[in-house]
């Protein structure tokens, strides 16, 4: 499918919170948000770069425009860092199983990344992000440490800290997130709406391990209307990796894969009494609660409502819909120039 037959697809304008009756902001981003600067990454030579790299240092330190990197279908074998200086970049394939960008790398969480977006206002659209280090350790995906970073349809995958959700305000839709040992860590807000978790575990799995250490952090991992699969019985919803550890779950389904107990302390059981991982109106065969531990929260509709709101991630003060009107701007840099 070519690039003028998709570009008037939309990302959802506004979060589906409505699961606690939360309302979201609506203050708008300052500029338009119509018109970006379109590059073109293809393989075959046929567009502006061949690689993704290339085509993200391409824009201007100090970037003040909306730049729409559409990515032609490929597996693209490279390791990508979104630099601090260069927001509003959008990242775009058409279809994340024909959009690939792949590594192999581990070892240390900040170091191994596939993609490590470090730029505000960022947005991943129809890609997979993978890391093939296997089994043997740490091999981060994603690592999102940036704030108002959003990811629709992606498919983010590795074994172990598969997406280092790492600082910021972040929101990801439609995305399916596959691995085993604490799949989803790190100490930013972020929302998670209509994904699919799958745990690769064959016999111990964590799917959260977040990273908040004070209660005065306004920081934690939510997801709304979720899906949980994966091997049968041996993945629990979370451990704590920061003593104030905060997880909400709410109508989201769960299959036996989830363990009974639901929840660990990571042999501290002074974290009991300072975790906040609660649980809203789940079901499927995991989200039976019978046998949970008993310092995790069965969540009424009140309780749930400051976790979908605006205090957790700004809702539409940021989050964008897509552009429908591209230029080009050449000769690079693209931006403020020099």
């Amino acid at each position: 499918m070519g690039f003028v037959t998709y570009i008037v697809i939309v990302y959802p304008l506004i979060l589906l919170l409505n699961v606690c009756s939360g309302s979201l902001s609506s203050m708008a981003v300052p500029f338009s948000t119509t018109d970006a600067i379109l590059i073109v990454v293809d393989q075959s030579g046929q567009g502006d770069y061949t690689t993704i790299q290339k085509a993200i240092d391409a824009v201007a330190s100090n970037n003040s425009q909306l730049i729409y990197i559409s990515i032609k279908p490929g597996t693209y074998r490279e390791k990508i860092a979104v630099a601090a200086d260069k927001p509003f970049i959008t990242l775009s394939g058409t279809d994340a199983n024909n959009t690939i960008i792949t590594w192999n790398d581990g070892g240390d969480i900040f170091d191994s990344p596939t993609v490590s977006v470090m730029a505000s206002d960022f947005i991943a659209r129809y890609l997979t992000i993978q890391n093939t280090f296997g089994t043997s350790g740490k091999g981060i995906a994603l690592r999102v440490s940036a704030d108002r970073a959003a990811f629709y349809g992606c498919r983010i995958i590795s074994y172990q800290d598969t997406l280092l959700d790492d600082s910021g305000r972040h929101y990801y839709n439609d995305c399916y997130i596959e691995g085993a040992v604490d799949f989803i860590c790190g100490n930013a807000a972020s929302i998670f709406e209509g994904c699919h978790l799958h745990s690769v575990a064959k016999s111990f799995g964590v799917i959260t391990a977040q990273h908040r250490n004070s209660p005065l952090e306004n920081t934690g991992l939510t997801f709304v209307g979720c899906k949980i699969t994966g091997l049968v019985g041996g993945t629990v919803l979370g451990r704590p990796w920061g003593p104030y550890s905060r997880v909400i779950f709410a109508q989201t389904f769960m299959s036996d894969t989830v363990s009974p107990q639901g929840w660990i302390d990571w042999d501290d059981p002074s974290k009991q009494r300072t975790v906040y991982y609660g649980e809203y109106k789940c079901y499927g065969p995991g989200a039976d609660r019978s046998k949970r531990v008993g310092w995790s929260r069965e969540l009424s509709r009140d309780e749930c409502a400051p976790f979908v709101n605006k205090t957790m991630i700004g809702g539409r003060s940021w989050l964008r819909s897509t552009p429908i009107h591209f230029k080009k701007q050449l000769p690079h840099p693209i931006g403020l120039g020099v």
